[in-house]
Parts: structure tokens; C-alpha cells; sequence
């Protein structure tokens, strides 16, 4: 779970997409004015220079993203003048956690060393010795904590800057990615320049990469965007066989590094086999690529049907089959929280629920619909999806009817309408994650970043404009061209009229990093606790104590596994209505020495009732909640006052076991007696 704790300025960075041309998709070359040229020596040389012009755009905006991401980190934090504490504590949640094993690799004594108490770490979890290479994708970290102990860098860049640029370089990767997508599809690069304006100027939902800087999706989202770049270009028919064995070794090494770098890159990755499949059912992948379906439509539409109900029959017969025999349960609590979310029942699990109460895994909100207009993104987009999903339902008819297309075209004469198997895909793909975003605000990164490509390739794609005139019966090449171009245009020169202000302000704007309690907190474990004792507390502040000052950890934000859910339900007694000999029986249990109280979950207004962390506890422990409001009937009062309030009384009973060790505005830490 990554919970957004740090305050940031809204986004409004983007990350443009730029790439190297491919040559268009027509067989004649044409220049933006619409002439044919006259020969095959200039076509060629045409060709070259706009792919050249096109290359150094994609790459200039690569790297100008990449310094405009670092710049409003800097100016956001004052990150370069604020000390290297404070530095870490700006690493919020489970960045923190992640960034601390890339520390932890740094300042071993050797390689081996550090890799030995890796992948035999007992202080991440309390009494537990576990592989954090096999538990969480830490592998970019590890790598790149190797490569800059050997480089002869040391002595000119500290290591959080290594790590920081490495992340806002892989931007750069991110928005050339996504400009060659958008070039590839629409055979100009004027629309990938496009893709990246609008990936800049949409920054508050394209990329939180500035203030997420670790978080795990900022490492696997340039090679995913690579990877659908790849997958456009493959899906070209008539390609030459050496290009086809790059481009699938492209996709496969994209794809081998975004399932690495990211813990839900299952859940992707079925969705990309979704889209592909899509496509092969209704015969859209190039011919040399897939087998037509014979027969009747009726047939033809019985067999899909009987296809698909197998394949997701088989999928989750294996699927089990695969856990039961491997005993997984680690997307356990995941199952759980769709189940909830989309209404197939209420539940009390705390997991579920925490999920449920956190507003990054609720819907879209509305509000995003109406940044994205401001730009004309969204209203372009939409024109776009639904003019491609009327060709594309009237394509599958006709492949799956099995017209013969010369005939078809006859019959239909300039109004025929073709998808080519590219745009379909990216056409499902932005469907289907266009749908995962709706229903998840958190997974929206990955449909914006798209929609701005899809977008895009509409406004400058030959074949729409063609269509469009044909049907309209207004089109001749040049009309089609002045179309194609003067549109674009018109619409960059708006974006940069309206939106470069607003950037310049934004570079403009100077802020610093400004939480005295927690440092304050850091430096009083660091002073006057032992390296070797063990913390409990909330998971989202556990990952700074783990990064910050070294010391043992009863849980952590990590959450993709049962035992630790388990354990940090029970941690968290410490905000619910129990009996202090309870709760320091379950802490001791976990070889805990000092537990942190914080007063911003213990007294929680963020959340409404029912989804405050105490509530949660109270439910899933059969109490009525606190507050004005229903209870469910079963609920009961709690014999005993809530934990976390009560013990700030210093009653006997509490003292007894636990002794206040260490208290500010924020924080409150209690040391627990050790009875024999």
C-alpha cells in the first residue's frame, strides 16, 4: 500500500513520449503539404530526415522531462540543503522501506555481504528470518547499489542522488516510449510530440513521480510503456524476419524488466493477455500472426463463446490448482477487496476494508475528467475510442461473417472501414485499462499515460481523417493532409498558449521540507535506543525507522503477504479497545521493546466513520465504533477503553507494563517493562 503521507504541490509535470519515425503507413511518401514526391531517392531522403528531426525532438523531450521531474523535486524539498535525515523521512511508506535495502547494500562491508543479509534479514520482521530478495522486488535497488559501488563516482555524487537521478533518467525512457507508440501509430512524429504536451501538461494524473520517488510502479512503468511499443511495431504486417526477432526480443526483455520491478505485474500482464486475445477472437491480428476461424457466422460466434468460456475456465482451474499445490496466499486479501468492492457481499476483514477506506483504491474521482478536459485530452480522447470502436465492431462482424473483403469493398465503395492490427490493440488495451482505472484511482497512471497516445495518434492519423472525409464525401489528399497537420497544430499551439505559464510559475515556486517531529523522533532512536531493538507501530512510520535509524521492525507496508497482514492487525491493537496486559502480550509476542503511538491515527479525522483505522479494529473485533452513527446489531460495547487514549493516563495497570519514554506533539513512545 502506498499511502500518500508527504505534501506536495499538485502535479502538473508530464512526461512527454517521444520516439524515433517509422516511415508512413502509406505506400507513397507525402510531405506535410500534401505532395507526393516525385521519386524513390527522394521519398527515401525525406524519409531519413524526418526521422532524424523526430528522433532529437523525442530525445530532447526525454530529457527535458526527466530535468523538469528532478527540478520541482528540488524545489518542492529544498532536497540539496536539508539534512540527509530529513532527506530519508521525505522517502514516505513503503518508498522508504524500498529505498532502505539500496542504504542497507551501500554501506555493507562487501557486495556479498550485503546480498548474505538480504536474503537473511531478521530485522525487517521481528523473531522471523526471511529472503527479501524472494519477498518484494528489490532487485533495481540491489542493482543499483552494486553499480555504484563500482563506479569511480563516489567521490562526486552521494548515493541518494545516484538513486533519485537513476529514477528521473527512466523518465526520460518513459516519455520516448511513449512518443514512439504514438509515431508508430500514426506514421508522424508530429503526434508524438503531441502525446508528450499532454503528458506534461496533465502532470496531477499522468505521474506522481516527484514525490513517490522509490514507489515501485516509477521503476516498471517506462519498461511497460516500451514493451506496448513493441508490441505496436510487432503487430505490423509484411515485417522483414530480422526485424520481427528484435522487436520479440524487445518485447521480452521490456517485459522481463517490468515483472521484476513492479509486485503487481501479474495482474498487467493478464490484462495484456486479455487485450491479445480479444484480438485473435475476432481475427484483427495480422494474417501471418493468427488462424481465421471457419465456417458461418453462427458457427463462427458459437465457437468464440465456447473458446472464451474454456480458456477462463482452464485460467482458473490452474490458477488454483498452481496455489493449492504451492500454498499461496499472498493476493489473498486482494480477492477479498474486489469481492467487497463490487458489491458481492459486505465484509469485516480488516484487510479488505483498509482497502476499501483508502481512497486510491476507490473509483476515479469526477474531478479528473474535468483536469483532463482543460487540456482537450479527454474530449479528443473520446471522440477517438468512439470512432475506433464503431470501425472496430464493424471490422470483427466482417471478419467474423467471413465476407469476402474485395467483395465488401466493392459494395462499399470509398466508405470501406479497415483497423489495422496496431490500433486495435492499443484500441482494447485502453479500453480494458481504461476500465481498471475507473474502478481503481490508483491504477490511472497506467490509462492516462495511454490516453495521451491514443489521443494523439487519433488527431494525426491518416486513416480517421481519410475515413472521415470519404464519409462526408469531402476528401482528396490534400484536404486530408491540411486536416491532419493544421489540427495538431492548432491544438500544441493551444496547450503551450495556455499551460507554459503555469509551468514557468510552478519551476518558480520554492518550498522546503518542514516536519520537526519526525525528525525529532528519528534522532531520539538513533541517540537512545539499541541497534538491536525492535519497534512497533504503524507500518507506514515503521518504514522511516527502518530507513532512518536501522532498527528491528515487528511489520512493515509491504503488505503482499498473509503472515505479516496477520501480524499487523494484531500490532495494531494498540489504536483498538483492549486491555493493556492484551496488548502488551501481543507486542511482546513479537519480540517488541518500544511501541509509537501516533495521535493522527489515534484521534483520525481524516476519514469518515467506519473507515477510521479504529474503526476498522472495532469491527473486526465485534465493538461498536465510537461517534454518533449505526452500529451493525451484533456489534457490543468493548469491556475495556481504547488502548491508545487510556494509556497516556498513566493509570497502574498501564504503567505496570509500559513506560513513556519519549513524547512530542506527534508521537509517543512507550518502552515495555521486560517481566520474568
Amino acid at each position: 500500500m502506498a499511502d500518500m503521507m508527504t505534501t506536495v504541490r499538485q502535479r502538473r509535470v508530464g512526461k512527454g513520449t517521444e520516439g524515433a519515425e517509422e516511415q508512413p503507413s502509406e505506400e507513397k511518401s507525402v510531405k506535410p503539404d500534401g505532395k507526393i514526391l516525385p521519386d524513390r531517392t527522394g521519398g527515401k531522403l525525406w524519409n531519413i530526415l524526418s526521422v532524424t528531426v523526430g528522433g532529437i525532438v523525442a530525445i530532447s523531450l526525454g530529457l527535458l522531462t526527466s530535468v523538469y521531474v528532478a527540478t520541482l523535486h528540488e524545489n518542492d524539498l529544498w532536497f540539496s540543503n536539508i539534512k540527509e535525515v530529513e532527506r530519508e523521512i521525505s522517502f514516505r511508506t513503503e518508498c522508504g522501506l524500498y529505498y532502505s535495502y539500496y542504504k542497507q547494500m551501500i554501506q555493507a562491508a562487501s557486495i556479498q555481504q550485503g546480498l548474505h543479509d538480504l536474503v537473511y534479514d531478521n530485522k525487517t520482521e521481528s523473531v522471523r528470518t526471511i529472503n527479501i530478495l524472494e519477498r518484494m522486488n528489490v532487485y533495481q535497488e540491489v542493482f543499483l547499489s552494486i553499480l555504484y559501488r563500482i563506479l569511480p563516482i563516489q567521490q562526486y555524487l552521494e548515493p541518494v542522488y545516484f538513486y533519485i537521478y537513476t529514477l528521473f533518467g527512466l523518465q526520460a525512457v518513459y516519455v520516448i516510449a511513449l512518443y514512439v507508440t504514438s509515431w508508430l501509430l500514426s506514421g508522424t512524429w508530429l503526434s508524438g510530440l503531441l502525446a508528450a504536451c499532454w503528458y506534461i501538461t496533465n502532470r496531477i494524473d499522468t505521474t506522481r513521480v516527484e514525490f513517490t520517488i522509490p514507489l515501485r510502479e516509477n521503476w516498471a512503468l517506462p519498461f511497460f510503456a516500451v514493451q506496448i511499443a513493441a508490441i505496436t511495431y510487432l503487430l505490423r504486417t509484411n515485417l522483414q524476419p530480422a526485424r520481427e526477432r528484435l522487436t520479440f526480443m524487445a518485447v521480452f526483455v521490456a517485459t522481463f524488466l517490468f515483472s521484476l520491478t513492479w509486485q503487481f505485474n501479474q495482474f498487467m500482464m493478464l490484462i495484456q493477455a486479455l487485450a491479445l486475445f480479444v484480438l485473435d477472437c475476432f481475427d484483427l491480428l495480422p494474417t501471418a500472426k493468427k488462424k481465421l476461424k471457419k465456417g458461418p457466422l453462427l458457427n463462427r460466434l458459437g465457437k468464440l463463446i465456447l473458446h472464451v468460456l474454456l480458456v477462463l475456465c482452464l485460467t482458473l482451474l490452474i490458477n488454483k490448482f498452481i496455489k493449492k499445490i504451492l500454498n499461496l496466499e499472498s493476493d489473498e486479501h486482494i480477492f477479498k477487496f474486489l469481492k467487497a468492492k463490487f458489491g458481492f457481499g459486505a465484509t469485516r476483514d480488516f484487510d479488505a476494508n483498509l482497502y476499501l477506506c483508502e481512497e486510491a483504491f476507490g473509483l476515479l474521482p469526477l474531478n479528473t475528467f474535468s483536469r483532463l478536459s482543460d487540456t482537450l485530452l479527454f474530449y479528443i480522447y473520446v471522440f477517438v475510442l468512439l470512432f475506433m470502436t464503431v470501425a472496430a465492431v464493424i471490422v470483427a462482424f466482417r471478419n467474423l461473417s467471413g465476407s469476402n473483403q474485395v467483395q465488401l469493398m466493392e459494395k462499399m465503395g470509398e466508405c470501406t472501414i479497415t483497423l489495422k492490427p496496431d490500433a486495435a490493440y492499443n484500441l482494447i488495451h485502453t479500453v480494458l485499462f481504461g476500465c481498471l482505472a475507473l474502478s481503481t484511482m490508483r491504477m490511472k497512471y497506467l490509462w492516462t499515460s495511454h490516453m495521451c497516445v491514443f489521443a494523439s495518434f487519433g488527431l494525426c492519423s491518416t486513416e480517421v481523417w481519410k475515413l472521415v472525409l470519404k464519409c462526408i464525401r469531402l476528401y482528396t489528399s490534400q484536404r486530408m493532409q491540411v486536416m491532419k497537420y493544421s489540427i495538431s497544430i492548432i491544438t500544441l499551439l493551444y496547450i503551450s498558449y495556455k499551460f507554459w505559464p503555469g509551468i514557468m510559475d510552478e519551476l518558480s515556486e520554492l518550498r522546503e521540507f518542514y516536519d520537526p517531529d519526525t525528525v525529532e523522533l528519528m534522532n531520539w532512536i538513533k541517540s537512545n535506543t539499541p541497534n538491536t531493538a525492535v519497534f512497533a507501530g504503524s507500518m507506514q512510520l515503521l518504514a522511516g525507522v527502518k530507513l532512518c535509524t536501522g532498527r528491528t521492525l515487528t511489520n512493515h507496508p509491504h503488505y503482499e503477504d498473509k503472515n505479516l497482514r496477520e501480524r499487523t492487525k494484531q500490532i495494531y491493537q494498540i489504536y483498538a479497545k483492549r486491555s493493556p496486559e492484551d496488548v502488551y502480550g501481543i507486542l511482546r509476542s513479537f519480540g517488541t521493546d518500544y511501541v509509537i503511538l501516533e495521535d493522527s491515527i489515534c484521534y483520525e479525522r481524516r476519514h469518515s466513520r467506519g473507515c477510521r483505522l479504529r474503526d476498522l479494529l472495532d469491527i473486526a473485533n465485534g465493538h461498536i465504533m465510537d461517534g454518533l452513527g449505526e452500529n451493525e446489531p451484533d456489534l457490543k460495547p468493548s469491556t475495556y477503553p481504547r488502548f491508545c487514549e487510556e494509556i497516556k493516563k498513566n493509570l497502574p495497570s498501564y504503567t505496570t507494563h509500559f513506560i513513556r519514554v519519549f513524547q512530542n506533539k506527534t508521537f509517543h513512545v512507550y518502552k515495555l517493562a521486560k517481566h520474568k
